[in-house]
């Protein structure tokens, strides 16, 4: 069952989202009954979305899928570090006790995070997040640079964001560990077009550590080591 699209055509008030909520679980009900007692009765969601906080961007809305198909983490401009505990914690959830057999990084053409990043005001504390979007840049300035339209360099920064986090998922130890224990879990990038409601497969799909570079493969935690 997929919600229908509604469109707001008034002010969204903090009283109007306690209606709303009201609205939607009688309309829910009047379609099917026992919705809730499934969804209550636990979840076991096959994917693991990594996108942007953006409010235009949400997950299930733009596949059509419904609550209990995608587990979910956001943040500013999707971005994929290794000193966030709070996206490894994510990913190590997802993976080994919801056992998720697909990660998606989506990014989306037109991002706020990106645009800031591409330029040199200063936003306050973000602006160290941030950082590491333009780090993402300073590896592929070569590529960058010679891009003379903004909006067409900000979408290929987009782009390289979000393949870039595939590539910092593909060297974790959570991701490493599922696929040495031969269970299956693919690593996929994505990015939305708000202009279009397309999402484009930027086919960068790992499915195994196979095509890592050695520094960064790391033994199972069960290796004996000299």
């Amino acid at each position: 069952m997929c919600a229908k699209v509604e469109h707001h055509t008034h002010e969204i008030t903090y009283e109007g989202l306690l209606q709303g909520n009201k609205d939607w679980v009688a309309a829910t009900l009047a379609e099917d009954p026992a919705y809730f007692d499934r969804l209550a009765a636990g979840q076991k969601p096959p994917v693991l979305w990594i996108g942007c906080s953006d409010s235009r961007v949400p997950a299930n809305q733009i596949t059509h899928t419904n609550p209990g198909d995608i587990f979910v983490h956001r943040n500013i401009a999707n971005v994929v570090v290794h000193t966030d505990m709070n996206m490894l914690s994510v990913l190590d959830y997802a993976v080994n006790v919801l056992e998720v057999q697909h990660v998606i990084v989506c990014g989306h053409y037109g991002c706020g995070g990106v645009q800031a990043a591409l330029g040199n005001k200063q936003y306050g504390i973000i602006d160290n997040w941030l950082r590491n979007i333009k780090d993402t840049y300073r590896l592929h300035y070569h590529e960058l640079d010679i891009i003379s339209d903004e909006k067409k360099r900000s979408d290929r920064l987009v782009e390289l964001n979000v393949m870039e986090g595939v590539f910092n998922l593909t060297k974790t130890s959570i991701v490493q560990n599922r696929w040495g224990e031969g269970k299956k879990l693919g690593v996929h990038g994505w990015v939305y077009s708000l202009e279009t409601g397309l999402i484009k497969d930027l086919q960068v799909t790992s499915n195994s550590g196979t095509h890592i570079s050695s520094v960064f493969k790391m033994d199972g935690q069960d290796s004996k080591k000299a």
